[in-house]
């Protein structure tokens, strides 16, 4: 309950505006009380950090994690990525992407665990690709890394644009652009 208040904080006010004190007052605890469960507001940064990358896994990865290796599962992990920003949107806003503005300038642990974060994520993103490569559902002369940074663009802009303007819209802007991407790379049929 205490982490679930604090990524619902920190989505609003961002990782810099949670501390012990907000989050306290929020729960309804003392300030010693939720000190006890953290030990620093460094801590209960990282915490949600981590709390938010879970829920990350159970609503993307996972569940796109279903579909046959290769295209169809970059393809499920674009759309529930999109979903995932919709929904973080009615929270606040994506906290990996608010984060990012927040402590991209700013050494330190919570900096370096997001960036470590990001990193796993992008390679996760670059091996599915990489499986869509080895299946010659994609281009042998992909460049996997490249790709992945690519489609993490159109999920910044999905985000930004889903903020100022219509979601809907955004989203099927994204997803047009998405597979306008990969279209060039996908090989034809009796190439295969």
């Amino acid at each position: 309950m205490i982490l679930g208040t604090a990524c619902a904080l920190a989505r609003v006010n961002g990782l810099d505006g949670l501390t012990i004190g907000v989050l306290a007052d929020a729960v309804g605890m003392s300030k010693s009380g939720v000190f006890a469960h953290f030990g620093s507001r460094e801590d209960l940064q990282l915490a949600v950090l981590d709390t938010t990358a879970q829920r990350f896994v159970q609503q993307v990865i996972g569940p796109a994690a279903l579909q046959p290796a290769g295209l169809p599962q970059l393809r499920a992990i674009v759309d529930r990525w999109f979903d995932w920003i919709r929904h973080e949107r009615t929270g606040g806003g994506c906290l990996f992407t608010a984060a990012a503005s927040e402590f991209d300038d700013q050494p330190g642990p919570v900096r370096a665990h997001l960036a470590r974060q990001q990193a796993r994520w992008r390679g996760y993103l670059s091996r599915v690709i990489d499986q869509a490569v080895s299946a010659g559902e994609l281009a042998a002369d992909t460049d996997p890394a490249q790709l992945a940074f690519e489609i993490t663009g159109f999920a910044m802009v999905l985000h930004h644009d889903s903020g100022l303007f219509d979601y809907t819209e955004a989203r099927m802007r994204g997803l047009r652009a998405f597979e306008r991407l990969i279209t060039p790379f996908i090989p034809p049929r009796n190439a295969r």
